[in-house]
């Protein structure tokens, strides 16, 4: 898992030398930001339902965390950009949740992307950021060590955050940013346990630009004359490996009243979703995607081998067709140089009973070119419950960016 990860981390970066793919001229220059910043609150588990399945005296109450981070980023000046005040760049962060002999203290590296919403006036704005990384360090769950709520079964996790951010510029190379933070810990249920751990809370930060920034009192979100609505088409392929839970009775994961066993072992998941989408503005579009899922995991029931259970619990392979699924999502996409952030809902319409529900899925897409992407992203269904990483690449054609 963590070598996986820091291969995708990588790949994201080798775009970020790169200018976007929009209109510019002979002044373009790019701008260098350093920044600091100190995140602290609230920490709380994904799944309180993951907790029931552990015995009363391995739960340990553990709330609160603080982190410190260094960034790097740049942006491109260039007035005639679609995209102004966007930054993107790498940061690395040290957690602590007050626990370290049980939970660790684990070291974070990952991309972001920033922009400014609203411009109040030529000093203060409401800018938005985006994190996505890798999480090391964690003291990974074995069974025999004490538990807690935060407790997590990889020593390396994806790291997610989101931040919205009053900025405040105190001249033209400094600027402090405040607002609130929201941060959430996962091996995409590809180790046990994974409830997942949150964290809700504040950000302060100041940012250091030595060349100065000018003042630009535009956002990324106005009108761009330059740019003409139309279709555009995604094909993405992915693959991933899970974890996977059997149920005799076929129901929802997590459901502590069950017959609930952990299947030893990892699950192969692979799918193709292709999304006709509209490009409504240069920053969104929106359409619908047929989904195609392949899971390793689903529908064991009917091929239970007889006498088995437990730790030693064994199957029949099911024939490949019987573990497909088929559902249609609706999407909608905020796009930027770069990257662009994809969210879904949908639901699978055909195959295994236990896969016929409402999904959901995450995706971060980071373009090599104005049309080839890497694709990263999670998909839960029944909006808590956890099911896959989808990692792959994409292809956009008539791509618009």
């Amino acid at each position: 898992m963590k070598k996986t990860i820091t291969i995708i981390l990588y790949l994201a970066s080798l775009p970020l030398h790169a200018t976007e793919p929009t209109a510019t001229d002979s002044t373009s220059t790019i701008s260098s930001h350093f920044g600091v910043d100190v995140r602290g609150g609230y920490a709380f588990s994904s799944h309180d339902n993951v907790m029931e399945l552990l015995p009363d005296d391995d739960r340990k109450e553990t709330h609160s965390a603080i982190s410190a981070h260094l960034k790097y980023s740049f942006s491109l000046n260039n007035k005639k950009s679609r995209y102004p005040g966007v930054y993107q760049g790498i940061g690395v962060g040290i957690t602590t949740f007050n626990d370290a002999r049980n939970v660790g203290t684990p070291v974070s590296v990952y991309v972001f992307q920033g922009a400014p919403i609203v411009n109040f006036s030529d000093r203060l704005s409401l800018f938005y950021e985006w994190n996505f990384g890798a999480s090391m360090g964690w003291k990974k769950s074995d069974g025999e060590e004490i538990y807690s709520n935060l407790t997590v079964g990889s020593r390396a996790n994806a790291y997610l955050n989101v931040g919205f951010m009053l900025r405040y510029r105190l001249n033209s190379r400094f600027s402090l940013m405040a607002g609130i933070d929201l941060s959430h810990y996962s091996n995409g249920n590809t180790s046990w346990p994974n409830p997942g751990v949150n964290t809700a809370g504040a950000r302060i930060g100041l940012v250091y630009t030595p060349q100065g920034e000018q003042q630009d009192t535009s956002t990324p979100f106005r009108r761009s004359l330059s740019f003409r609505p139309g279709f555009s088409y995604d094909l993405t392929m992915y693959g991933a490996w899970r974890k996977g839970i059997f149920s005799s009775k076929s129901s929802d994961y997590y459901t502590p009243d069950e017959d609930l066993v952990m299947l030893p072992g990892h699950f192969g998941v692979a799918g193709m979703n292709f999304a006709p989408m509209y490009d409504i503005r240069h920053f969104f579009r929106a359409g619908v995607s047929a989904d195609i899922q392949w899971d390793e995991s689903s529908n064991l029931n009917k091929y239970r081998i007889d006498g088995t259970s437990g730790d030693y619990i064994k199957f029949t392979r099911p024939p490949f067709y019987k573990q497909v699924s088929a559902g249609l999502s609706a999407r909608a996409e905020l796009v930027m140089p770069i990257f662009s952030i994809n969210a879904g809902i949908g639901y699978n319409f055909l195959g295994p009973e236990e896969t016929r529900k409402c999904y959901q899925m995450l995706t971060l897409k980071t373009y090599l070119t104005s049309s080839l992407f890497l694709n990263v992203g999670y998909q839960l269904h029944e909006f808590s419950k956890p099911s896959n990483l989808m990692l792959g690449v994409g292809y956009t054609f008539n791509a618009k960016r």
